[in-house]
């Protein structure tokens, strides 16, 4: 019987699946690995046998070896990274960021503007088309070609590092840290308005709104949506907008983005949530020009992945990454300290 099962992978950032099941009374003594693989449409023994191997399966609430054999009665949870059904994507030579590189791992700082992985609208000239030629032609320890394994995206027009594991049992340890929240991440974010507080917390339900469903809402009814949190701190107040940095809890689909309009501080640059439009400041023309000039800056919206943490799968160690602003989104920050200075001149 399914008592739970929650499909993630379309909805957040984080590249996963979480399955639960309770064993029915009649069910015989069999194989974990084996039951799984017969409950779950697309999926290998293989991906099953790593999840184990990187503790994502549970029998009430305890980690068990691929060999655990189910009995009635059993809660059963599962959580698989990257959806079971994979398509054929082709590698494109594309100039990648790499920030780091093993054989368990790869840091890449993505530029804004492409897609993470091929999909309707976007089938080529993807960062997986870019990764599957870097990975042409190696191979890992036990021989087998190489290629890259999802573990989470960030959006189109978000610039910044993601960590892509090299292999699948890479991918299920990196899997579970996303899922426990244990993943250390900062973005810097440029805001419009005026916070009212130096540091703060974001909560919400979030879900795809009912009226686009290309955009997110915040809801506080649990019942709505899935469980979010943003936690930010004000990094230099520039007049009519705010630099911030934003450290996420959980990583849903848009977070920052829907969490900051929903508080009425949208990012600035955002089409999809009201910030490619002229939100504060005064009304004169000379004003209006200068934000124009800014948001040609920018190819999408004011946020950039800047750090990841998280505990490297094959050594067990803590490891740290940063990339530095790009430099359209450093020139955009000057331009508003240039505006101030010049504004408070004039007083």
């Amino acid at each position: 019987m399914v008592d739970n099962l929650l499909p993630d992978s379309d909805i957040q950032e984080e590249l996963y699946e979480h399955f639960r099941f309770t064993v029915d009374p009649g069910q015989s003594l069999l194989r974990i690995d084996k039951y799984l693989t017969g409950k779950i449409q697309n999926v290998s023994r293989n991906k099953v046998q790593n999840a184990a191997h990187a503790g994502n399966i549970r029998v009430n609430e305890k980690p068990v070896k691929p060999n655990y054999r189910v009995k009635p009665g059993d809660v059963i949870s599962i959580l698989l990274p990257g959806p079971p059904r994979e398509t054929e994507n082709l590698p494109e030579n594309i100039p990648l960021n790499i920030v780091f590189e093993d054989e368990d791992v790869l840091i890449v700082s993505k530029p804004a503007g492409m897609v993470v992985h091929p999909a309707y609208a976007n089938y080529n000239g993807t960062l997986v088309n870019a990764l599957l030629y870097h990975f042409l032609g190696k191979t890992d320890r036990e021989g087998e070609p190489m290629r890259p394994w999802l573990v989470h995206r960030i959006d189109k027009d978000t610039s910044g590092l993601l960590v892509v594991a090299s292999n699948e049992l890479a991918q299920a340890i990196l899997a579970r840290q996303f899922f426990e929240h244990s993943i250390q991440r900062n973005y810097t974010a440029l805001v419009w308005g005026d916070l009212p507080e130096e540091e703060g917390t974001i909560r919400g339900y979030i879900s795809r709104s009912p009226r686009d469903r290309r955009v997110m809402t915040v809801w506080q009814d649990p019942e709505k949506g899935r469980h979010s949190v943003t936690h930010y701190k004000v990094i230099e107040r520039l007049g009519y907008t705010t630099l911030v940095d934003c450290q996420l809890e959980t990583g849903r689909t848009h977070q920052i983005r829907a969490h900051f309009a929903s508080i009425g501080y949208p990012l600035f640059g955002d089409t999809a949530y009201g910030g490619r439009e002229i939100l504060k400041g005064p009304v004169f023309n000379k004003y209006k020009q200068f934000v124009e000039n800014c948001f040609a800056l920018l190819p999408g919206q004011a946020l950039h992945a800047r750090t990841l943490g998280f505990t490297h799968p094959a050594t067990g160690k803590q490891v740290f990454f940063e990339a530095p602003l790009p430099d359209y989104f450093i020139e955009l920050i000057e331009k508003w300290r240039r505006y101030i200075a010049g504004r408070i001149l004039e007083e």
